[in-house]
């Protein structure tokens, strides 16, 4: 077989007459809540697998057509310019077998690329052109054990190596997530390959639960060795925590790598590193090469395809069109290539350039840092690719409970962003916002009202609002919420309701003419022309439309950890409403300056001096 690189810039950094390993073959996850058929299949009788072998029975079929035994060869096609892919095996046994070669087209149609017979132990070796795949498709593998057991491992998938192989550094913040941090770490410690791969692991902790007292952690410490820096800092939410990994990955002496962010608590692949950092190597262009995300409660079910962002209504994380959406991929394969606008950053690889040439993020604390930072990135000609086959796992979002101070900076960043990279139509998002609060009212979420007018509020009080990296705006936000009994969960069973009073309303089919419903439950809110009593309600019955036909409700929270309690406050309802008529007043007449204001301070708000300053530096 030929020389092949795996890690690491190579030694004199030439490389010119070998290979790239950009995907292994792995057989097994790294937590047995994860479906190992996700990695391998055996189509045909049985056998066993460890993380990078897997043995055979003797007649046993086995396919690499899974999640992460596919290799994305439209993505290869579209993004780089490699002309084709090589994958390497070793076969170990006695008897016949056959190794063939698959692709697929768009529509999922199979055809086989290359097949080889051999018998014993063998190494195998079988090559395609990537020439057929621009609009989607992928390769992988399918290996027969014919009349004797027979085992499989060092499968490697490999390109022509550029002249240079860059690598890669990972920057990982935390605040209170120990536990989940020091296991992120321990899984890249784990993997010798991408050890070596790995230039630095920037653990950014600004907890007071601190990572490095966890043993997990202690053990990767010593794994892992002077590529480990663990750095303390006040709290600057995600946005500060991810943008000090770039901030010292990009200090004047530092090896130039390219940073890959990742939340604390994630379930890491750590293949998923190996698979991003080569194809970053290999692209036309400096690309940011995001991972995708597999629910962490759903370990099976891939949370969306590529992502977006509409601006003109402020929303993030829109499914790009026909990419895969909440969908099991172990009953269904991503054939169509899908282009993203940015990728979260749950995973997330940064080239040095895009940090060279457009900055380090905005300190917005928390929510849309990684959207503005994609959105600036494509505006300065760097594109962020979502990876197919490589992803992490991560909390389910609709397992987290919309009425949440986190709502105060999606709100109040998602106003920052739009300023930021677009005119704001402050006539449609003035009525925009008024149904949102409206629907809150309604509902009886007097909080969740509060915090979307405190958003609101902060973004038009400038740049200035920014000034601290966001710690203020965490603490007034929790403070102001605090006022409204209904943000506060409670066990179910220990809520302090008369449960033997309560008896539970289910919601009947969603009506039509939701204006016209909005504004007839908002007048029998007013009026008290609501069903009297206690009430409960089951989350997936918890729209505004039927929790408003209530004066008194206790509804399951979406983490299905407790209950809120909602009860109709007219005096709370009246204020709000009467605030959010003013606010939204002012926003029609001052965000346009505001805006400019935003604008104006960009630079200044993401400079290597801003965020020193922030840090204490």
């Amino acid at each position: 077989m030929p020389e092949q690189v795996k890690a690491g810039v190579p030694e004199n950094g030439q490389v010119s007459s070998r290979r790239l390993v950009v995907q292994r073959g792995v057989f097994v996850g790294m937590s047995p809540i994860v479906n190992d058929d996700l990695y391998v299949e055996f189509r045909q009788g049985s056998g066993q697998r460890t993380r990078h072998r897997v043995s055979l029975d003797k007649g046993a079929r086995i396919s690499t057509n899974t999640y992460f035994g596919r290799f994305a060869a439209s993505y290869w096609q579209r993004w780089t310019t490699v002309e084709d892919v090589q994958v390497s095996l070793r076969i170990e046994g006695e008897g016949r077998h056959r190794t063939r070669m698959v692709a697929s087209d768009i529509a999922g149609h199979r055809r086989i690329v290359g097949t080889v017979d051999g018998s014993g132990s063998s190494d195998v070796v079988l090559t395609s052109s990537l020439d057929k795949f621009v609009d989607g498709g992928a390769l992988w593998l399918e290996i027969d054990a014919a009349n004797e057991p027979l085992s499989i491992e060092k499968v490697e998938w490999s390109v022509a190596a550029p002249d240079l192989v860059r690598p890669v550094s990972v920057a990982i913040c935390t605040f209170n997530r120990a536990a989940d941090c020091a296991e992120t770490v321990a899984a890249l410690a784990s993997d010798a390959t991408v050890r070596d791969l790995i230039s630095t692991v920037y653990v950014v902790d600004q907890g007071n639960d601190l990572v490095k007292d966890r043993p997990r952690f202690v053990e990767a410490a010593d794994t892992l060795g002077d590529k480990l820096q663990y750095l303390r800092q006040p709290n600057l939410g995600g946005a500060g925590g991810f943008s000090r990994g770039l901030f010292e990955a990009s200090a004047d002496g530092a090896d130039l790598a390219d940073v890959i962010l990742m939340d604390d608590d994630i379930l890491c692949e750590p293949e998923t590193v190996l698979r991003l950092n080569a194809f970053a190597n290999m692209t036309v262009e400096p690309t940011l090469v995001g991972a995708q995300m597999m629910y962490l409660l759903n370990p099976d079910y891939l949370n969306v395809g590529a992502e977006d962002v509409d601006l003109r209504t402020l929303r993030h994380g829109q499914r790009v069109p026909k990419a895969l959406l909440n969908t099991s991929m172990l009953k269904k394969r991503q054939e169509r290539r899908v282009d993203a606008g940015y990728n979260a950053w749950w995973t997330c690889l940064i080239p040095a350039e895009v940090v060279r040439s457009i900055g380090l993020p905005v300190p917005i604390f928390f929510q849309w840092d990684d959207v503005e930072y994609g959105i600036r990135a494509r505006k300065a000609g760097f594109v962020t690719v979502t990876l197919p086959n490589a992803a992490v796992w991560h909390a389910d979002f609709y397992w987290k409970d919309f009425d949440d101070w986190a709502r105060y900076f999606s709100t109040r960043n998602s106003l920052v962003v739009g300023s930021l990279h677009s005119d704001l139509d402050t006539k449609a998002l003035s009525r925009q916002f008024f149904r949102q609060i409206a629907e809150y009212l309604v509902g009886m979420q007097y909080g969740l009202a509060f915090t979307t007018l405190k958003g609101i509020e902060d973004f038009l009080d400038g740049p200035d609002t920014l000034r601290d990296g966001g710690i203020e705006a965490m603490a007034s936000i929790r403070t102001g919420r605090a006022k409204y009994s209904e943000t506060v969960k409670h066990d179910a069973a220990t809520a302090p309701v008369a449960s033997n009073e309560m008896h539970t309303q289910r919601a009947g089919g969603e009506p039509s003419l939701m204006r016209l419903i909005l504004v007839k439950r908002a007048l029998d809110q007013w009026f008290g022309r609501v069903q009297g009593g206690l009430v409960n309600i089951p989350r997936e019955d918890a729209h505004w439309w039927h929790i408003s036909k209530f004066d008194h409700a206790v509804v399951t929270d979406a983490s299905q950890s407790g209950v809120r309690i909602r009860r109709r406050d007219k005096v709370a309802a009246r204020t709000l409403l009467i605030r959010t008529v003013k606010v939204l007043r002012r926003f029609r007449e001052q965000a346009p300056a505001v805006s400019a204001g935003y604008r104006s301070e960009m630079p200044r708000l993401t400079s290597r001096e801003n965020w020193a300053r922030l840090y204490g530096k």
